[in-house]
């Protein structure tokens, strides 16, 4: 039986977290990136507009598993304006967002400020500073709704311009460079749910 295969990637923004998109032909997809096996899918995903770390496995049973599992996710955000420890502290003890035409309530998660994460790239241009501040919050969640980093930096007024994802439980982005992929052992990707 052959084994499975493990990868992480660097997911550039423009990209959707798919290799099959049937409504629009010209989305850019993940195979345009590296000469992945067959079977390959990605564990959660990153919209077209985000970026940063994309775990992905030819074992749907160890997708299952991570997305089961309730595993960290930390996410950077670049928001509009100077983002205010008030805000931060909303962010921590959960914020009202919609999701599916309903009013939901984040659940309590982790988050602080912090400084201009240069080791992650550029990215796309967001913005001149001519057109006011930015600043940087971190976020850790263990939920995953959809679009939910972004709404929750809205409800609290501080739109989010750049979204990365930095890490997935115990597995870090690291200097991995965007449209970077790596394989990685059985071993290093069942750290995860450590």
């Amino acid at each position: 039986m052959k084994e499975h295969q493990h990868f992480i990637l660097h997911k550039p923004h423009g990209f959707i977290s798919q290799f099959i998109y049937e409504l629009k032909r010209n989305k850019r997809k993940l195979g345009e990136l590296y000469d992945f096996p067959e079977g390959t899918m990605a564990i959660g995903r990153l919209d077209e507009d985000s970026e940063g770390l994309l775990l992905l496995t030819t074992d749907g049973m160890m997708s299952e598993l991570v997305r089961s599992k309730k595993v960290e996710k930390e996410y950077y955000a670049q928001v509009d304006g100077i983002i205010t420890e008030e805000a931060v502290e909303q962010l921590k003890n959960g914020v009202e967002i919609g999701f599916h035409g309903k009013k939901y309530i984040t659940k309590k998660c982790q988050a602080k400020l912090i400084d201009n994460p240069i080791h992650i790239g550029e990215g796309r241009r967001i913005r001149d500073e001519r057109h006011g501040p930015t600043s940087w919050v971190s976020i850790t969640l263990t939920e995953g709704k959809f679009r939910q980093v972004r709404k929750m930096t809205s409800a609290v007024g501080f739109p989010t311009l750049r979204l990365i994802r930095v890490r997935v439980g115990n597995i870090e982005l690291g200097d991995l460079k965007a449209g970077e992929v790596k394989e990685i052992f059985k071993e290093s990707f069942d750290r995860i749910l450590e």
